[in-house]
């Protein structure tokens, strides 16, 4: 049985508290490796580590730390396909997929290499009489991150990179079912040069959550998960005084007009919504038509699109996805598709009770598409988080764009048109964070910022970019004057223009 440590101080540290969880093969269903999870004594052990570790690394002139990223950004691509695997083997997703999370997560470390540049600050010269006014950007201290199964590299990456970058210690706390990949994540920013204890993982469950926000030494919480556990999550950290950003959940819309590309807007959609099996809060899981015709030939089109799908394990080079992660996620999905039947809606596919061979006991479920979906049925309003595409049809433009901005999550909309008209509208009244003119999955490139709206995201600050800069940094500003002798400059005086 292998066996997943943490990594505290830069070296692997056996558990402590005695408890363990088990991390699944989804292919199999078998329980492939144990990891630790901590107690509060393990997560101190981590932010005591990377006290002793923060300062220093702060002191590091910015360049140096570039060349760290650098290194660490050249191993990443060393290591990609390694990653890929073990990525694969923890979380189910097929190795295309998985090679996809590692490079959108490298792309964040790439933007990081620029810190040089992204930490200057601002200066006025001559303010007022004699004064000189400036600003800098300097690191929060400790802080922490707390990440999903779903994206075991990506997110990390978003998170660690402009974190470490900008002279912060970063402390991770990986889902304990994908623990794996962040582990070598870390061994890897060793081995690019950062100072032991500026990047640990802490493995765990919500005791190890509730260890690092309560902890009074770490300055800010990052937090991506369900909306529950964020506004949670978002509601404790604040308290505690804590910089807080808290991403949630959604029910990403793809409006579909009748100008638009029938089947460029299928093969979009089907890989948005289908694609690893739904687990992505960037999914697509509701296509809305805009009018009857519309809505005939695009159900249409996706029935013989979702009947060339192959389902497979997670190494199946022909598989376009693979399991789900856990045998309850696989019980909540398909409650969910039962829910739809039960609601109204009219259930075109069933992808309950699929079953590969070989495979039998593996956490698969089919495709499955809905129709005749409507806004009070619950199965609209949740984030189902599976492979399930669910049809909402709209007579007009107004009505499309009135379905997501009514939604109670905010992360993401696309529409599908030929109409610049059409597009201008949807991106400019749309209520949602993040918006896609003919692309399905419209998260932003890693020198943007990604966030959504109401209950996708908590707190004011979006991932990476240079939200993620100012995220993991504070602002001071200085007002200086240099007298031209002690006499002239006794007293105070407020800086004013004169």
């Amino acid at each position: 049985m292998r066996y997943i440590p943490h990594f505290i101080d830069g070296r692997a540290h056996s558990a402590m508290s005695g408890r363990f969880g088990d991390v699944f093969d989804p292919n199999t269903g078998q329980v492939q490796a144990k990891t630790a999870l901590a107690s509060e004594t393990e997560v101190d052990l981590a932010v005591q580590a990377a006290l002793k570790a923060q300062t220093g690394w702060a002191g590091t002139n910015p360049q140096r730390r570039a060349r760290v990223m650098f290194e660490f950004k050249r191993l990443l691509e060393i290591h990609m396909g390694e990653l890929a695997e073990l990525l694969s083997s923890e979380h189910g997703k097929v190795l295309a997929d998985s090679r996809g999370d590692i490079q959108r997560g490298l792309e964040v470390i790439e933007f990081a290499c620029g810190i040089p540049h992204l930490m200057k600050g601002e200066f006025t010269g001559g303010a007022g009489t004699g004064i000189d006014v400036w600003s800098m950007r300097q690191p929060l201290g400790v802080v922490a991150g707390i990440t999903p199964f779903n994206f075991p590299a990506m997110i990390p990456m978003w998170m660690l990179g402009p974190a470490i970058a900008v002279g912060n210690a970063f402390i991770l706390k990986p889902s304990e079912k994908a623990p794996s990949v962040p582990i070598r994540l870390a061994e890897l920013m060793m081995e690019a040069g950062a100072p032991a204890g500026v990047l640990q993982v802490v493995q765990g469950d919500k005791a190890a959550v509730d260890a690092l926000i309560d902890h009074p030494d770490v300055a800010a919480i990052s937090f991506v998960g369900s909306s529950d556990i964020a506004q949670q999550v978002y509601a404790r950290a604040a308290a505690h005084g804590k910089r807080v950003q808290a991403m949630g959940g959604a029910k990403n819309h793809g409006v579909v007009m009748p100008d638009a590309d029938l089947d460029h807007a299928v093969q979009d959609i089907i890989g948005a919504a289908y694609g690893s099996a739904g687990e992505r809060c960037m999914a697509m899981p509701v296509a809305v038509p805009v009018g009857e015709k519309t809505a005939v030939a695009l159900r249409e089109k996706l029935l013989s699109a979702i009947a060339g799908l192959r389902v497979g394990v997670s190494t199946d080079k022909d598989a376009d996805y693979g399991p789900l992660i856990s045998a309850a996620h696989k019980q909540k999905v398909e409650r969910y598709i039962q829910m739809g039947v039960e609601e109204g809606a009219e259930l075109v596919l069933d992808g309950r009770g699929f079953s590969l061979q070989g495979h039998e006991q593996g956490f698969f479920t089919g495709p499955t598409l809905f129709d005749r979906v409507t806004p009070p049925m619950k199965t609209y309003q949740d984030e189902i988080f599976g492979p399930v595409l669910q049809l909402v049809r709209a007579e007009t433009l107004d009505e499309a764009i009135a379905l997501p901005s009514a939604h109670a999550y905010g992360n993401g909309v696309s529409i599908f048109t030929r109409s610049g008209r059409a597009a201008r509208d949807f991106a400019a009244k749309v209520q949602a964070g993040m918006v896609g003119i003919n692309v399905p999955i419209p998260v932003p490139l890693a020198y943007y910022s990604f966030g959504g709206w109401k209950r996708s995201a908590f707190g004011d600050a979006n991932q990476h970019g240079m939200d993620g800069v100012r995220f993991y940094t504070k602002v001071k500003t200085v007002t200086a004057r240099w007298p031209e002798d002690d006499a002239a400059g006794a007293g105070f005086v407020m800086p004013v223009m004169r």
